[in-house]
């Protein structure tokens, strides 16, 4: 067994394993050559030994499926069985497999599968992918573990970076907080941080959607009422603001809120007194109150809409949670999140995200936010085999025929195409979009016109290659 390694363990390790010395040795000259670590070995024996070695991390297995003793198959068996493994990326490589050794591999765990002789940039492509996926996922995890303990959410961009710190240095005050943002971006679950981090902790946290109580109760929800104050009141009832006593109280959408129960909010906060409807007896409360809008209360107090004063009054500590598309750099990790839950609260297998979907992905707008990116990769989980891939996209509802990327697109039947020049050369947007309009044509007649195949092939979503075929007006059976 022959080691090459690294003296900086930032390097990626990989174990090549094939009792054929000239493979092992074009191998690693290969990976070495591109800053990896190489351990070679010839048997599947000698590779779990080197596996089973904690003070020998291995990132990425290289593995024949026809070796002397324990065959690559049995030994990705063993691999996915052992929990230590599990998740350890494996491409295997062989050059007698059938297609169904190929299936069968790939149905086991395998992340790739290639034939001899190996093209070494599909090696070193198959190679990064699998490794900067398998980091990402044991990255997501541990932050999953980290931040939800503390916020519920995850997030490494400065967005998020300064809405944690915003959390950590509100929390333990008593200030209101009125947060802000669009729907989806995650209101409720600053609040609930806030509540958690704060000394309150252990006091109950009420949560109300005043836009979802009718105006005429909305009083009666808030502050209680007595036996016999209206129709239908037929006992005494505590309000929420009782029920949150030395807890929290948050008000979601607050914006919706009637002008009348904003008066007596406002009391409440003022001096902690409240009074049931049908009653003048006072009562005395202590809560926190965080409210949530997705409106602008500074144009609702200008339009008549909103109290000045409570605006005022809950805007000592403003929050405004960040759209998704203002913190892209998380959309990998949140789809590796979601995807990762998914399949633990279904039993299933953890799937792989090919690395095509996070670019496809980053390319959407979002304009429902984490809320939509959560339902369309879970979507995509249900639809996929062991890897998701860009064909397992729900195509995109947001899709404009014209806009790709934040840049509006050649107009059908209106490509710069040579001819169309300036002076004697062609502009570099003329070249490349006559260059790609060529490339996606000759895909397409590779894949028989199949859009799916000729998606992936390409490594865009099928929203896309839709959007540029009628941008370059791209008609089946031309030459």
């Amino acid at each position: 067994m022959d080691q090459t390694r690294s003296e900086d363990r930032a390097a990626p390790t990989v174990l090549v394993v094939d009792d054929e010395r000239n493979i092992r040795r074009t191998l690693q000259m290969v990976l070495s050559g591109e800053g990896y670590a190489v351990v070679e070995a010839e048997t599947a024996e000698q590779a779990l030994e080197v596996l089973n070695n904690p003070a020998l991390p291995i990132d990425l297995v290289l593995f024949d499926l026809k070796l002397p003793g324990i065959s690559g198959v049995e030994a990705l068996e063993r691999l996915r069985a052992d929990d230590a493994t599990r998740d350890l990326p494996v491409i295997v490589i062989s050059g007698h497999a059938t297609v169904h050794d190929a299936v069968n591999a790939i149905k086991l765990g395998a992340n790739d599968f290639f034939e001899k002789p190996l093209n070494r940039e599909r090696i070193l492509v198959s190679v990064g992918n699998s490794i900067r996926t398998a980091r990402l996922t044991k990255t997501v995890e541990r932050m999953r573990v980290e931040l939800e303990a503390r916020y519920e959410m995850i997030g490494t961009s400065p967005p998020m970076q300064k809405l944690f710190l915003d959390i950590d240095k509100v929390a333990p005050t008593k200030a209101s907080v009125l947060i802000t943002g669009e729907s989806g971006t995650g209101k409720e679950l600053v609040s609930r941080a806030i509540h958690r981090l704060s000394p309150r902790h252990d006091e109950p946290f009420i949560k109300v959607n005043c836009a979802a109580i009718p105006r005429e109760l909305i009083e009666s929800e808030l502050f209680g009422h007595e036996r016999g104050s209206f129709t239908g009141a037929q006992a005494r009832k505590r309000g929420f603001f009782e029920q949150a006593h030395r807890g929290t109280l948050f008000l979601d959408e607050i914006g919706d809120m009637d002008l009348t129960a904003q008066a007596k909010v406002l009391r409440v906060l003022q001096n902690g007194e409240l009074a049931r409807v049908g009653s003048e007896h006072i009562v005395h409360v202590d809560v926190r109150v965080l409210c949530a809008t997705n409106k602008d209360l500074s144009q609702e107090v200008a339009q008549g809409r909103f109290r000045e004063d409570l605006f005022f009054r809950l805007d000592v500590f403003p929050i405004r949670t960040p759209a998704l598309r203002e913190r892209r750099a998380d959309i990998p990790i949140l789809a590796e999140a979601f995807v990762s839950g998914f399949c633990r609260e279904n039993g299933l297998r953890t799937k792989r995200i090919d690395a095509s979907v996070h670019d496809a992905l980053a390319q959407r707008q979002w304009p429902g936010n984490v809320r939509e990116l959560k339902n369309v990769v879970e979507r995509a989980a249900i639809l996929s085999g062991d890897t998701i891939t860009v064909a397992d996209l729900p195509e995109d509802p947001h899709a404009s025929p014209f806009e790709e990327d934040g840049e509006t697109g050649p107009a059908a039947g209106n490509v710069e195409v040579p001819g169309q020049h300036h002076g004697e050369r062609l502009t570099l947007r003329a070249f490349r979009e006559s260059a790609e309009r060529q490339y996606i044509l000759e895909t397409l007649r590779a894949f028989e016109w199949n859009i799916s195949k000729a998606s992936i092939a390409l490594g865009v979503e099928r929203t896309n290659l839709h959007k540029k075929i009628r941008a370059y007006g791209i008609k089946r059976g031309e030459s």
